[in-house]
């Protein structure tokens, strides 16, 4: 058997979708799994459309994902006298043939089928001429059999027949030199000796206009899979208005590359009920036969409990380094590392989402925290004025403060005072970090260290005694 080579081949005329980002990650898994070979294509022959930008963002992005790429990128527009060869040869056998109708001619055929209740479909006007006329400005068509059928022998779909009688003479060489989609591809998954192509269910009509490009070039036909399309929560097309639709979109918001790439694969392949997988394992269990036909939706929530789970077990220093850039864009001071990494270890287990860590950390490192109205009305009183007074004097009198010293200043207190440790913890909690949430308060004074503790003691004990309340959020 020939070696397993796939490959995945993006045009650069935006970002890379979770779509594509699929198709990318079953060629990759499936050419890890065979320890195959995986291509990088470049598909940028639309000139009006592809950009170096988006060309860019798909590298970052597929980087970002983990698929690093054996071979290429390979760019059309670096293999145009490759595709004007092959449509030379066909045109030279007589499977192709020279048109020279007009955009305004051809537009003109379309309407009248359509008025005759015809499939439009090129009426190979110019493939009846007599004359030939080289010079002049042409298209190049296939000719494509009328009779009989091309069958897909899909390793996902199963067999498709399609009746070659409603295939039409497609254009494979435009009048400019440069080749349509259906027919560049084939020269170059042939060349590139790709063994399986794997693509969205929106090529699926295309294939049989290849498969007969194949045959007409002698080329060996590679195994086509086309994985079904996703869909949102709600059944319907994925659209904007389902949220983040791209891959950096992902990164932007907070999602771990690990989770995305977990996530992305669960949409359409399964193993048993396992719901999260390590790249090795992905590797290693990843087949064809596991891909179903049927649409695969969309689970927000359930991608937020991934993303969780992976926060959770991620390594802290490469969860330090994942977070620290949207900490950073907050202004937040992070230059501190004891700082930084008590306050990643205290928020790892609460939070969904880079994002949400880096906004519930503000409290860690702003220099003077805001108290929550509610929170400060019930928290923040005459009455717990006493208490946090004791707590200041008590934790003044440590030589240092870690979680262990923490707690045992709080479990004094409360046994002293005969109070349950919540009564103690949530007014120390709301005049640390403003809020009636957080980690565990012992934790929250181990990463603010001794000075800040303090300090923020301090501040809510005299704003309870200047005004007999405090300044809170409106």
């Amino acid at each position: 058997m020939p070696k397993v080579r796939t490959r995945f081949a993006p045009s650069p005329t935006g970002d890379l979708h979770i779509g594509g980002a699929r198709t990318a990650l079953f060629s990759w898994l499936l050419a890890r799994h065979e320890k195959g070979i995986f291509v990088l294509r470049i598909e940028d022959t639309d000139a009006a459309r592809s950009t170096q930008t988006s060309i860019q963002v798909i590298l970052d992005a597929m980087t970002w994902l983990g698929m690093d790429w054996d071979e290429g990128p390979y760019y059309q527009t670096q293999r145009v006298p490759l595709y004007q060869e092959a449509a030379e040869k066909l045109l030279s056998e007589g499977k192709a043939y020279r048109c020279y109708c007009s955009p305004e001619e051809l537009e003109m055929k379309r309407e009248a089928a359509l008025k005759a209740g015809l499939k439009p479909k090129y009426d190979r006007t110019c493939f009846h001429r007599t004359s030939s006329h080289p010079d002049r400005p042409h298209a190049i068509r296939f000719l494509s059999p009328n009779e009989g059928t091309t069958v897909v022998d899909d390793v996902i779909q199963g067999k498709v027949t399609f009746d070659n009688a409603e295939l039409d003479d497609l254009v494979i060489l435009r009048s400019d030199g440069l080749p349509t989609y259906n027919f560049s591809v084939v020269i170059d998954d042939a060349t590139m000796e790709i063994t399986h192509v794997l693509r969205g269910n929106d090529h699926l009509n295309n294939t049989p206009r290849q498969i007969q490009i194949y045959q007409a070039l002698g080329y060996p036909l590679p195994r086509f899979g086309h994985v079904s399309m996703i869909l949102g929560p709600d059944k319907k097309k994925l659209s904007k208005r389902h949220g983040a639709q791209s891959v950096m979109e992902y990164k932007g918001l907070g999602y771990v590359p690990e989770a995305v790439v977990n996530y992305i694969v669960r949409l359409g392949w399964s193993y048993g009920d396992q719901e999260e997988f390590t790249q090795a394992e992905l590797i290693e269990k990843f087949t064809l036969e596991a891909v179903g036909k049927s649409a695969a939706a969309i689970n927000p929530g359930k991608f937020d409990w991934l993303n969780s789970q992976y926060i959770k077990k991620m390594d802290l220093d490469q969860l330090i380094e994942c977070v620290r850039p949207f900490m950073e864009a907050r202004g937040y001071p992070v230059k501190d590392p004891t700082l930084l990494r008590k306050a990643v270890a205290t928020l790892r287990e609460r939070v969904k989402t880079l994002v949400e860590m880096a906004d519930v950390a503000k409290f860690y490192f702003c220099e003077e925290v805001t108290y929550d109205k509610t929170a400060a009305a019930k928290f923040l009183t005459q009455e717990t004025g006493a208490l946090l007074q004791e707590v200041l004097s008590a934790v003044s009198k440590e030589r240092s403060l870690d979680k262990s010293q923490a707690h045992r200043v709080l479990q004094q207190i409360a046994e002293t005072r005969g109070l349950a440790m919540v009564k103690i913890a949530q007014p120390v909690r709301v005049a640390l970090t403003g809020k009636t949430v957080s980690p565990p308060i012992d934790e929250v004074m181990d990463a603010l260290g001794q000075e800040k503790v303090i300090q923020r003691l301090e501040r809510a004990i005299h704003e309870i005694q200047a005004r007999g309340g405090c300044r809170c959020d409106e």
